[in-house]
């Protein structure tokens, strides 16, 4: 064997030193969950700074012919004893005062303690070399050595810039209307305590307008709870935009909220503002919760078992394939829980989990930005079983933990953050909502499933809309592919309205005792509801050449091998505020949607017409463009449908509306000429004509390169203006038109090789009986999406399991009433 110092002579020009900008893995592995606390440690390659889990090494030594790696190795010690301890092992924790994460007063953030080993490991042979034995060595390979080794070990790793250090949840702007705020002369003082809400009487969460001093209730929660939005509806009817929270007020501040900026905020004037009305902060007493302490409040509850309805009983903790848990990186509970489910799934098993040899030998030089590699990853991270494991308790000494609810599990950083890049809500730490990041995610597979089987088609499925004209009673029909059921929630149909009445009724009269009731929705009801003819009252009929009433019936025009149901419970109150419907569905284990079945056109049924309005005509005698409704024309585009589309579906339903204009849309998508530009009677092209010859190159080469051929990066960016972002989006969005497009331009040999055939219209999905069983479901705790809790429970073997975040345990009492997202499997007749 070649001494170690000359073999690090000899590969010393393949050695970097990290720069500003290059992205360090020195915390996980970019092909498994391989970390420097894992067994074998981790392995940085030294030129390109790519992490690899002792399994991987090798390979990627092998591919690329890089020997120099850092091994990384890090043991966690065990605490010593508080002196505040309370015998048990653990240091008594503080409690929160303040909304935030990672700093003084706010919620507090575990750091384990490590032991960490840092050498050099040269590949084939695993020569070693550590810090000492660079002492012994030349200049030149010390000083390059040793800056690599502490430039890698100095840089912050990609994992630690993603991950949330420190948030603030209050971190408040002075309110604009704070400086110049008006405040009325109208002899109003405000007494130092018992107040009471001057319309209903209430006396908690009460609040003062800065501008009249009106005295007032706050806004309604979800739960019922709160106030009846009186002080909110004060500022719509009056405009006065500042109110303080009576009971918050102390000499060091109060919480004051801007309804017109949305928003708590500061006034720094708030001293002068409450003088006004005879209050005097220096004198007064806190004597309510403020906003920020009921949002810690929820926050603590959060992670407990029984906001999920579990609480009656002990969870037996699970492990196992299948059963890893997945870390809270920030507020990304709905990732995990979609992603586990997802994987419940066989064709996303088979498509990533099985092949995950092939899609590592395949992956790019830097798998970190590989779509399919990241999948797999977690995928196989989820299922093997590898990470499922008990989490030592970071109180106990090493090796004494017993099993806890909680898992080793897995943290999927370098996942959120590829399918999250580029995303405004995805690619942040805020929580959101699990049903668009499941479009979000099926939508990337789409892209990224072009060639080769695509698991997204297990939940693809064809909808069918027929209008019936009520003047002529002649139909249309389109059809529109889906992935989810939005289900509506008829409240209007709760089976305990009485119950409900009389709790409304107690709560009106200020009894601060009245329970909170939850109404009770049949899920029969709700497919009612989702099956009922719609009315329109404002489409354009082309029988009638007018506008008139029409009904819209959706039905299903196949169903899928597996189906998403959304329960619509976030919507938004005649305020706009959102709010969540707080409901118990009796949600089935078993459905049966035979009878929403699509039957197309019937026997001696008359169709609607493919007759285009009168052309619109301005009093000039020359026209040379349309007169068509910008704001129509801009609420469509604004949907992601192309300019030209959208023009033309404004001018052919005569300038009628957006719903005339959306119908028209959803009749022509197929067409295809449907984003060619909009050419007037009488003229040769139409304005916003694109000509080939003046399509950007860059941009062609830009598309092209993407694995498209040139067709059809022309076709797209003529669709698109000539806007390279709009015409990816595009492309990815009609990659069926495209599909067929190969085979209709590639020539008459191609299309003689089909038998003459015409191509399979429309997308390709799956079809077969409607009879379908639940195995899935994803609950939300919280006021709306955008902020509380997610977890998923699974059905395994005739089990349910609950999956919260790292916590996996055998579930007793499922709650499938509350769910927020139901999955279900076709069963076999």
């Amino acid at each position: 064997m070649a001494d170690v110092g000359e073999v690090l002579m000899s590969v010393l020009s393949t050695i970097r030193v990290p720069k500003p900008g290059d992205r360090v893995h020195k915390d996980e592995c970019a092909l498994s969950f391989s970390s420097p606390e894992s067994e074998g440690g981790i392995y940085v390659c030294m030129n390109t700074f790519l992490g690899f889990g002792s399994q991987y090494v090798g390979r990627h030594h092998a591919r690329t012919g890089q020997r120099a790696y850092l091994h990384i190795t890090r043991t966690r010690k065990a605490k010593k004893e508080d002196e505040n301890n309370s015998g048990s092992g653990h240091p008594p924790k503080k409690k929160p005062t303040r909304l935030a994460i990672g700093i003084e007063g706010g919620f507090d953030v575990e750091q384990e303690l490590y032991e960490e080993d840092v050498k050099v490991v040269i590949l084939p042979d695993r020569q070693e070399v550590t810090s000492e034995d660079l002492g012994t060595m030349p200049d030149v390979v010390r000083e390059r050595v040793s800056l690599s080794m502490s430039g890698i070990m100095a840089a912050d790793s990609v994992s630690h810039t993603l991950q949330v250090q420190q948030w603030d949840g209050e971190v408040r702007q002075e309110s604009k209307h704070a400086a110049d705020l008006k405040q009325l002369d109208n002899g109003v003082k405000i007494p130092p305590s018992g107040w009471r809400c001057e319309v209903c009487d209430l006396q908690e969460n009460i609040w003062m307008n800065l501008t009249d001093g009106k005295v007032l209730c706050g806004r309604r929660y979800f739960d019922g709870s709160g106030g009846n939005n009186h002080a909110l509806l004060h500022f719509q009817e009056t405009g006065y935009p500042l109110a303080v929270k009576l009971g918050t007020i102390t000499p060091d501040g109060a919480d004051v909220y801007s309804y017109d900026e949305d928003d708590m905020v500061l006034d720094s004037k708030l001293p002068e503002h409450l003088a006004h009305f005879g209050i005097n902060m220096m004198t007064m007493e806190k004597t309510e919760r403020t906003m920020t302490e009921l949002e810690i409040a929820v926050n603590q509850r959060v992670g407990e078992w029984e906001v999920i309805q579990e609480s009656g009983t002990t969870l037996k903790p699970l492990f196992g394939p299948g059963l890893t848990g997945m870390k809270n990186l920030g507020n990304s509970c709905y990732l995990n829980s979609v992603m586990q489910v997802l994987f419940t799934v066989p064709d996303f098993r088979s498509t990533y989990v099985s092949n995950i040899d092939k899609i590592i030998d395949e992956a790019p030089s830097d798998p970190t930005q590989d779509f399919k590699t990241q999948v797999a990853k977690l995928g196989y991270g989820l299922l093997s079983g590898e990470y499922s494991k008990p989490a030592p308790d970071p109180g106990d000494e090493i090796g004494a933990s017993e099993p806890r609810g909680d898992q080793v599990g897995i943290a999927p950083r370098m996942f959120k953050a590829l399918v999250g890049r580029g995303h405004p809500e995805f690619s942040t730490n805020r929580q959101q909502d699990a049903q668009e990041f499941l479009l979000h995610f099926i939508n990337m597979v789409e892209r990224n499933c072009r060639s080769g089987p695509n698991p997204s088609e297990a939940f693809r499925f064809l909808v069918e809309e027929k209008i019936v004209c009520q003047q002529s009673q002649k139909a249309k029909y389109t059809q529109r592919v889906d992935y989810i059921v939005q289900l509506p929630v008829p409240m209007d149909q709760a089976a305990n309205t009485e119950e409900l009445k009389e709790a409304e009724r107690r709560r009106e009269e200020g009894d601060s005792s009245a329970p909170t009731v939850r109404a009770q929705i049949p899920f029969s009801a709700c497919m009612a509801a989702l099956s009922e003819p719609e009315m329109l009252t404002d489409f354009w009929s082309s029988a009638v050449q007018a506008k008139t009433s029409a009904t819209k019936t959706t039905r299903f025009a196949s169903f899928p091998d597996h189906l998403v149901i959304q329960i619509k419970k976030f919507t938004f109150g005649l305020d706009w505020v959102p709010k969540k419907l707080d409901v118990s569905i009796d949600v089935p284990d078993t459905l049966d949607l035979s009878g929403l079945r699509a039957t197309g056109q019937q026997p001696g049924e008359e169709l609607l017409p493919e007759v285009a309005p009168p052309p619109l005509m301005t009093p000039d005698v020359e026209v040379k463009a349309p007169v068509l409704d910008d704001s129509t024309v801009s609420q469509l585009c604004e949907m992601g449908f192309p300019l030209e589309a959208c023009r033309k579906a404004v001018y052919y339903t005569g300038n009628t509306g957006i719903d005339a204009a959306m119908n028209w849309i959803m009749s022509h998508m197929d067409d295809p000429d449907f984003s060619a530009p909009l050419v007037l009677p009488g003229s040769s092209s139409g304005p916003g004509t694109t000509p080939t010859e003046s399509l950007s190159e860059e941009h062609l080469a830009t598309i092209v390169s993407m694995g498209f051929s040139r067709d059809q990066a022309t076709k797209a960016l003529r669709a698109t203006s000539n806007v390279l972002e709009r015409a990816v989006d595009w492309i990815f969005s009609h990659l069926d038109d495209l599909d067929s497009m190969e085979v209709s331009e590639a020539g008459r040999s191609a299309a003689e090789s089909e038998g003459g055939r015409d191509p399979p219209p429309g997308p390709r999905v799956r079809d077969g009986p409607g009879k379908y069983e639940l195995f899935a479901f994803i609950s939300h705790m919280g006021t709306s999406t955008m902020c509380g809790h997610y977890v998923c429970h699974i059905k395994k073997d005739q089990q349910w399991v609950i999956f919260n975040d790292q916590k996996v345990c055998a579930s007793e009492k499922p709650p499938k009433d509350l769910g927020y997202l139901y999955f279900y499997r076709r069963v076999a007749d």
